[in-house]
C-alpha cells in the first residue's frame, strides 16, 4: 500500500513541467492529506487503460486494501486476464438479499500531449483538483465505497444486510467479459444481490443525475454493392448513389431527433443517430464495387426497434438491388428500475438523500454501463455519483475531481449505504 517509488513519481511530475518547488509542496501536502484521498490517488496511478489492460497491479492493490481493513476478498476470472474482484462486509443476517456497490477498474485511452499533467500521476494542484484518467469515471466511486466501509469498521457498526463491493473489468469496451458474463455465473448468483449502485455522472450545479434506466445500443452497417469500373465513365447502379440514398434518409431521421433537444427534451428521451464509419474504394480513379456506412444509434426508451429496423430495410430496398442493412450489435432493452412506492430500496435511498438535502434528477442514462446487465437479471439498480459543482470530464482531457468533492462523496455514501444495509 506504499506510494510509488519517489524517482518514478518525480519523473512523472517534472516531465510535465511542474517545478521542483511545486513538487515539494505537493509532497508536504500529501503527507497531511486524508488517507482516503491518498488511496484515491494511488488507484489513479495504476494505468488500467485500454487497449490490452493489465489488471494485475490493480487486483493486488484492491486485495491489499481489503486486507488492511480485515475484509475477505475473492477474485473470479471471466476469461484469462479478466478478473472480477469482490470485497465483502458480512451482515448479521446473511440470508437477506444483499447490497452490491459496483464500479469498474478500466479506463479509456488518453492523449498525454493534450493533458496539463501526466494522466496517471494523480497530480493535485493548489486548488485540490486531482488530475487523472478515471478521476470521474469511475475510480473515485470505487474508493468512496471502500472508505465508506472503512468508517463503518472503525465505528464498529454492523448491519443486517451483507454489503458486496465489486470491481469489474472491461466496462469501457462493453463488458462482454466483465459484468455481462459475471451475472450469468454461479459466483454472482450466490452473492444473492437485492439491489445495486453503480456510476452516475458529475453535475455542474447542485443537482445530481440519478440513472434508473439507459438507452439501448443499436449499431449497424449499410452495405451497398454496385457497378465497378473506370472513374472516367458515368456508370449506372453505382454503390455510392445507392448508399447515399439510404444515408440521406438516416441523416434526416437524425435531424428530427436532434430538433427534439432544441425543444427541451432530455437527451435520454431522444434517439441519437451518428454515422461513425465510411469505408470503401481502393484508389481515386476506380469506381468501387462496394461502399459501407456504419452507424451508432442509442434508442430512446420508448423507441420501437422493430419499426425502425423495418423502415431502414425499406429504404435499402428503395435504393436498389445490392443494398442491405447489417446489424453489428443490438443490446437487449432493459426494464427501468421503479422509482415509486413499490420499490422499498428506492424509498430508503430517497429518504437518505432527503435527509442530506440532496437534489436528485431521475434521468435516463444516455450511454450504457454495467447496470444494464444487472437489470436484465431482474435486480433493481441505480447509477449515482455525487460530484456536484464539477465539470463533466469523463473521457475528456484533463479529467479531474476536487478532493473536497471526493471526500464529501464519502460522507454521502456513508449515510445512503448505511440506510440501504438496514432497510
Amino acid at each position: 500500500m506504499g506510494l510509488p517509488p519517489l524517482s518514478r513519481f518525480l519523473s512523472r511530475i517534472t516531465s510535465h513541467g511542474a517545478p521542483p518547488t511545486s513538487f515539494i509542496v505537493m509532497i508536504i501536502a500529501l503527507n497531511k492529506e486524508d488517507i482516503a484521498v491518498t488511496n484515491f490517488r494511488k488507484y489513479l496511478q495504476i494505468p488500467t487503460v485500454h487497449p490490452d489492460v493489465d489488471y494485475s497491479e490493480c487486483v493486488n492493490f484492491l486485495q491489499s486494501y481489503a486486507e488492511s481493513m480485515g475484509l475477505p476478498s475473492t477474485v473470479h476470472y471471466m476469461a484469462p486476464k479478466k478478473p472480477v474482484v469482490i470485497i465483502t462486509l458480512t451482515g448479521q443476517k446473511p440470508e437477506l438479499p444483499t447490497l452490491l456497490l459496483t464500479s469498474h477498474m478500466d479506463v479509456v485511452p488518453v492523449y498525454p500531449e493534450k493533458w496539463t499533467y501526466d494522466p496517471f500521476s494523480a497530480y493535485k494542484d493548489e486548488k485540490g483538483n486531482i488530475y487523472g484518467r478515471g478521476a470521474q469515471d469511475m475510480k473515485c466511486v470505487g474508493i468512496q465505497y471502500l472508505e465508506t466501509i472503512r468508517r463503518y469498521i472503525n465505528e464498529k457498526l454492523t448491519f443486517d444486510r451483507t454489503i458486496h463491493i465489486s470491481f469489474m473489468p472491461d466496462e469501457e469496451i462493453g463488458g462482454a467479459l466483465g459484468m455481462a458474463h459475471f451475472v450469468k455465473t454461479n459466483e454472482f448468483r450466490i452473492l444473492n444481490i437485492g439491489f445495486a449502485l453503480d456510476e452516475g455522472l458529475a453535475s455542474e450545479d447542485d443537482v445530481i443525475p440519478l440513472f434508473y434506466v439507459e438507452r439501448t445500443i443499436w449499431q449497424f452497417y449499410i452495405r451497398s454493392a454496385g457497378t465497378p469500373g473506370h472513374a472516367s465513365l458515368l456508370h449506372d447502379n453505382t454503390a455510392a448513389e445507392k448508399l447515399m440514398y439510404v444515408v440521406n434518409k438516416i441523416l434526416k431521421w437524425r435531424t428530427l431527433e436532434k430538433n427534439k433537444l432544441s425543444q427541451g427534451v432530455d437527451i435520454g428521451l431522444v434517439t441519437s443517430v451518428n454515422m461513425t464509419i465510411l469505408n470503401g474504394g481502393c484508389q481515386l480513379n476506380v469506381v468501387p464495387p462496394e461502399l459501407i456506412a456504419g452507424f451508432d444509434v442509442r434508442l430512446a426508451v420508448d423507441a420501437d426497434y422493430h419499426a425502425l429496423e423495418s423502415t431502414i430495410t425499406k429504404w435499402c430496398h428503395e435504393a436498389g438491388k445490392g443494398v442491405q442493412l447489417e446489424t453489428f450489435k443490438k443490446n437487449e432493452q432493459t426494464t427501468p428500475t421503479k422509482l415509486d412506492d413499490s420499490n422499498f430500496w428506492w424509498l430508503k435511498f430517497k429518504s437518505e438523500c432527503d435527509k442530506l438535502g440532496l437534489k436528485l434528477k431521475p434521468s435516463i442514462c444516455p450511454a450504457a454501463g454495467d447496470t444494464r446487465y444487472i437489470r436484465l437479471v431482474g435486480i433493481p439498480a441505480l447509477g449515482f455519483s455525487p460530484m456536484q459543482y464539477t465539470p463533466v470530464l469523463l473521457h475528456d482531457h484533463d479529467e479531474y475531481l476536487n478532493e473536497k468533492t471526493f471526500l464529501n462523496g464519502i460522507n454521502i455514501y456513508y449515510n445512503i449505504v448505511k440506510g440501504l444495509a438496514t432497510v
